[in-house]
């Protein structure tokens, strides 16, 4: 979706919207940073780098009957791929293009951090790619900066230029499917960033990653005057999450390795006789997947895992996500009769959250 969401108050923690992701269609995400070395000096006989550091990504979302597109950062010549969380989360399979090469890999997720929105990819039998070229300057407010990337989720690459307007933001991301989080110390520019741009470099007038953009917004100003708000998580603050996960130092917020999957779609209760935090209602179920293997159905409540209550369907998410694929877990739940079971799930493997 090309068009922005509005955005809340200019004072204090804003509501924006995370550069959208619709099922069904190209969506999110990704702004492509420009490799910006003006030369690279090559060994006789050493083939040259593959690419610009820059690569789109394009995404199956098969459980939701859809595809997204967006766009990554390369941060080695081995394949290791910096992008937004939201840019893959849904996702059954990645494909990763490095524009204008006719170069295309498989894709694995490494690991992500939902609250930070960051998340490291491994492209399968990559080598000798060329990697984006990082900042080590301290930026300031003023500076003029561009946003490279996949605008529109097109496939093509754009830029927009702009400036530093902020430093330090915080605010509330949103996305279509309903989902928010809390974003800080993010870089706010007013470069023209737009939908398809997630994922990808804010880079400065020498050529160098700054940033990754991870929202936008448009606002309405005095006499109806639209002004357009982009918000980048500063690429040091991605870079050691990136290295956490490389490195495999999960953490409360940091997801190493595959993911488990219970194979349900949740949502509040409204079924009568239960009051909205009182359980997950079951809205739908993966046919052949470990809830469905296990005896849950639409309809049915989901009150405890593993002995923990379940007061929301983001109760169900936290829980499954501790767990790793092949674990097996308690489930209790309430039928739509009103009996109450428990029933023991094996864990899958799934898309990222």
């Amino acid at each position: 979706m090309k068009l922005l969401a509005s955005a809340g108050t200019t004072y204090g923690m804003q509501t924006v919207r995370k550069l959208p992701r619709r099922a069904a269609l190209l969506v999110v995400v990704g702004l492509l940073v420009a490799s910006v070395a003006a030369g690279i000096a090559l060994a006789r006989g050493t083939a040259k780098p593959i690419g610009s550091g820059v690569v789109v990504i394009d995404t199956n979302l098969a459980y939701q009957g859809g595809a997204a597109a967006g766009t990554g950062m390369v941060l080695t010549s081995s394949g290791e791929v910096l992008t937004n969380n939201h840019v893959i989360t849904g996702a059954t399979t990645i494909k990763v293009v490095v524009p204008r090469t006719g170069h295309t890999y498989k894709a694995r997720v490494l690991g992500y951090d939902r609250t930070a929105d960051v998340a490291l990819l491994q492209l399968q039998g990559a080598s000798n790619l060329k990697t984006i070229s990082i900042s080590s300057a301290r930026l300031s407010v003023g500076a003029t900066v561009t946003a490279l990337g996949n605008a529109g989720g097109n496939g093509s690459i754009t830029s927009a230029t702009g400036t530093v307007t902020g430093l330090g933001r915080s605010i509330t991301a949103s996305d279509d499917t309903g989902g928010s989080e809390q974003l800080t110390g993010l870089i706010e520019t007013n470069a023209g960033v737009q939908a398809g741009d997630s994922g990808g470099p804010l880079v400065n007038s020498q050529g160098k990653v700054v940033g990754m953009d991870t929202a936008a917004s448009s606002r309405f100003g005095f006499q109806g005057i639209s002004a357009t708000d982009a918000y980048a998580i500063p690429i040091a603050k991605a870079l050691t999450i990136a290295h956490a996960i490389s490195s495999g130092k999960a953490s409360a917020t940091v997801h190493v390795g595959a993911t488990a999957f219970l194979g349900i779609e949740v949502q509040s209760v409204v079924t009568p006789g239960y009051v909205s935090g009182s359980g997950a209602l079951i809205a739908g179920v993966v046919s052949g997947g470990p809830a469905a293997s296990a005896g849950l159905a639409a309809g049915d409540v989901i009150t405890a895992i593993d002995g923990h209550t379940v007061s929301s369907p983001a109760a169900v998410s936290a829980l499954v996500l501790t767990k790793k694929p092949g674990a097996k877990i308690t489930v209790a739940y309430v039928d739509q009769s009103g009996a109450s079971h428990t029933a023991s799930v094996t864990l899958g493997s799934g898309p990222a959250q």
